[in-house]
Parts: structure tokens; C-alpha cells; sequence
């Protein structure tokens, strides 16, 4: 028997039940691993709330980042093999597999190799982030090294990401957060500048950096009223990923604003990336890489037990991490 974590109607982080479960052996194109860690992401609490970008069934599984060992393989499945160690990456459905759990399956298209110089809790905590900003920097925007990005939300897990992936490129990563509080962690995290919303003007601080030119790229998880501003800070034809939605106010820019900057603004989610399994790999090879150069290193802010993890998840919802949230199994 093993415990996995289901629930049974949308809400707050004590929906979550330990449920104790036989996991069968895998089927077809399916490996079972056995848990060390778990990553936690935003994607999960919304997908618990009901408010995420795919209609949950209930009763319902969740999670998508894993490392741990394999203990069984499909019948089909020759690039795995019980004992390796593996991560998953988000590349599946919710409503189809779930990798909170002590002993869970997953589809062998999201599994990839565990890279050596990486502890589970560690390895739990890279893809999600890592393959989303690749995809948004280096398929979308074609970064270059004398760009500027903009990247709000800056202290998660994603927004650290960025910084690494940006520097890594050559390009200048322009890190925004609200307070004061995190600015010289920002800083310390390679940020080249780091704007503090609450405190400064956003748009005449971009364009002092830029010389009056603006940033080419920015890479938004927020939205709201805070978007017109950011079109404001941009070069003339640049590009804006929306990558997601911390705002629960509506979005609010100017349509002159669209006619003097010319913007391409593009909704973007990993499955652009994780879901093509060509990109996917190419992804994953970029990332493999930067970890094993040190241009990219996971960034755990703090780390539960699989028993604290409604704790987790209402620690993830506080929005007061820097990095990544990890649950040791």
C-alpha cells in the first residue's frame, strides 16, 4: 500500500486527504516510481481551487514534479529501467496522473534521467521552472545578449529561473518586485537592476536603464492593472509572454499604447514546450547542460515533510517565498 494525497471537492489547502492505495503496476508507455521529493508549483493550488487552465474531476490526484526511483516498468518501455533514478516533467494531465504520493505512476514521455550532481529535493525542483523559461526565452523570444527583460514576480521560483536563464544567454535581467524586502536577494540572485513597483516608477526606471529604449522582452505571471505599465516600459516591437494570471483584477492598458509600442503579446504555458516531445527534449538537453556548467542551480526556499503538506501548500499561497517549495517523501 501506498499514501497519495486526492481530493474530493475544490477549496483551500485541507481539501487535501491522504488516501492509502495499491499502485498497479504500469501499463503500456508507463513506469512507476517510487517518491524521494516533490516540487510544489502554483499550477497545483489552482488546479485544487478549480481555478487552474483545465477542468478537474473530482475525485482528483495532483502534482507534477517527482524524483525517486523506478520500481517497475511497461511492457513496452526500453529507456528506463527499475532502479534508475528519474524526475518527471510537467507534460501530462492532472485528471490523469498525480505525483503527490509515496508510490505513484507516470507516463514514460515525461520522464527524463535524474542529473547526477543534484539531490532529489533539488531535482524536484527544476523542471517545471527551467523548462517553462526556456521555452518562453529561447523558443518565443529568441533571446539575444543585448536584449533587456522585465520580469515581474521576480522571487518565485520561475522568476529566479529567469534571472539564471537570462544571464546564461548574455542578455540583462531586469528583476521586479513590489517591496523593498527582496531586493538585495534579487540582487544576489543575479539580477542586473531590480525595480521595486510599490516604491518607484516603473516605466521611467526601464527607460533609464534602457537609455530611453525600453526592454524587448518581458515575461508576466500577473496581469491586472499593472500591464499597461509594462507596455509602456517596452522597446518598440517587443514581445510580452503572459504566462500567467496573480492578478484577480482586470487587465488594463492603453490601445494608443498598442499603436505607439507595437507589441506582440503572446499567452504562454510549458505545454508549448513539454508537449512536443522533439521540444521537449531539445529543452531538456539546454537545461542539462546549464546545470552542469553551474549557469543554472535550482533555488529551494524550504523544504516539508509529506506529512505537512496542506502546511505546504498554505506556505505556498502565503506568496512570501524565494524559490522553490519542496516536499521531502
Amino acid at each position: 500500500m501506498s499514501r497519495v494525497i486526492e481530493f474530493s471537492s475544490t477549496g483551500g489547502p485541507e481539501v487535501l486527504e491522504f488516501k492509502d492505495i495499491e499502485v498497479p503496476l504500469p501499463g503500456p508507455g508507463e513506469v512507476r516510481i517510487r517518491v524521494k521529493a516533490l516540487g510544489l508549483n502554483r499550477a497545483e493550488s489552482m488546479w485544487r481551487t478549480g481555478e487552474y487552465i483545465e477542468e478537474v474531476k473530482l475525485p482528483a490526484r495532483l502534482g507534477y514534479e517527482a524524483a525517486g526511483l523506478i520500481d517497475a516498468v511497461g511492457p513496452d518501455v526500453t529507456r528506463f529501467a527499475v532502479g534508475d533514478a528519474v524526475n518527471t516533467v510537467p507534460a501530462f494531465s492532472q485528471n490523469q496522473y498525480g505525483m503527490y504520493g509515496e508510490q505513484v505512476l507516470a507516463p514514460a514521455s515525461a520522464v527524463v534521467k535524474h542529473p547526477p550532481t543534484l539531490s532529489f529535493e533539488e531535482a524536484a525542483s527544476i523542471w517545471m521552472m527551467f523548462v517553462t523559461v526556456y521555452g518562453a526565452f529561447i523558443e518565443a523570444a529568441k533571446l539575444q545578449a543585448d536584449d533587456v527583460v522585465l520580469i515581474p514576480a521576480a522571487s518565485s521560483s520561475v522568476g529566479l529561473a529567469a534571472i539564471q536563464l537570462v544571464n546564461m544567454v548574455g542578455a540583462m535581467p531586469v528583476a521586479l518586485t513590489r517591496t523593498s524586502a527582496k531586493r538585495q536577494q534579487l540582487l544576489d540572485a543575479g539580477a542586473a537592476a531590480v525595480i521595486v513597483t510599490d516604491e518607484q516608477d516603473l516605466v521611467a526606471e526601464v527607460m533609464r536603464l534602457t537609455h530611453g529604449a525600453g526592454a524587448r522582452v518581458v515575461f508576466d505571471p500577473v496581469g491586472g492593472p499593472s500591464l499597461g505599465k509594462l507596455i509602456k516600459a517596452m522597446k518598440t516591437g517587443g514581445i510580452l509572454l503572459a504566462y500567467g494570471a496573480l492578478s484577480d483584477e482586470p487587465a488594463q492598458f492603453s490601445y494608443l499604447d498598442l499603436l505607439i509600442k507595437l507589441p506582440t503579446i503572446v499567452g504562454y504555458t510549458i505545454w508549448n514546450t513539454s508537449g512536443d516531445p522533439v521540444r521537449q527534449k531539445a529543452a531538456v538537453e539546454f537545461i542539462t547542460a546549464g546545470l552542469a556548467s553551474g549557469a543554472l542551480k535550482p533555488v529551494i526556499d524550504k523544504t516539508f515533510g509529506f506529512d505537512e503538506i496542506v502546511e505546504a501548500h498554505r506556505y505556498l499561497e502565503a506568496n512570501n517565498q524565494f524559490g522553490k517549495i519542496v516536499v521531502s517523501v
